[in-house]
């Protein structure tokens, strides 16, 4: 199975619904993110999302199986991870980078489950979460793509992923989109 995680932050909302609307139905890779939202119970934006998508969205679950053509959204204040036996599980751990849920978590875990099975993407955002986890993904020979840093809202984090993993691809959002839209052919 191949998979598709995202990390995104300051910003990160605008450019997920452009993302994440333009997918197709046919779509059958499942696609985990994990977005720097602040801590309540709810997150307004997978309702959002689940009435603008032709895919599924929804808040992942703990021990959930990886289903195709889903997308997950971290739970706020829990670690999203994937399993070696292709199953959602989520950690209430200490912050990593100052967050939870934090990026390095779900690409670290997700290169460790799916190898080169699994596309890592870093959008917009303005710390350095996600730098190392998708250099992780790349030394696992998964495929690495950072927002181009000249077209995010916050460049920072895309700066920190390019400089932690100088082999990624550094595409536009339209590009990104264009990219997806090949896996799913």
């Amino acid at each position: 199975m191949r998979a598709i995680v995202i990390g995104a932050s300051a910003g990160g909302v605008q450019a997920l619904l452009s993302i994440l609307t333009a997918l197709p139905p046919q779509f059958s890779c499942p696609i985990l993110i994990v977005l720097h939202v602040p801590q309540r119970n709810d997150n307004p934006l997978v309702s959002l999302l689940r009435a603008r998508c032709l895919l599924d969205v929804k808040e992942a679950e703990d021990k959930e199986p990886l289903g195709q053509g889903t997308i997950y959204f971290a739970p706020p204040g829990y670690h999203l991870l994937i399993e070696k036996n292709m199953t959602i599980a989520l950690s209430s751990d200490e912050p990593v980078n100052f967050s939870r849920p934090a990026i390095d978590v779900l690409f670290e875990t997700a290169a460790d489950a799916l190898s080169d099975a699994v596309t890592g993407i870093i959008l917009t955002g303005a710390n350095h979460d996600g730098a190392q986890g998708l250099r992780a993904i790349g030394a696992a020979g998964g495929t690495a793509i950072v927002q181009d840093p000249s077209t995010a809202e916050m460049p920072a984090m895309p700066l920190a992923a390019l400089e932690a993993c100088p082999l990624a691809q550094s595409l536009s959002i339209d590009e990104i989109i264009e990219f997806l839209r090949k896996e799913a052919a």
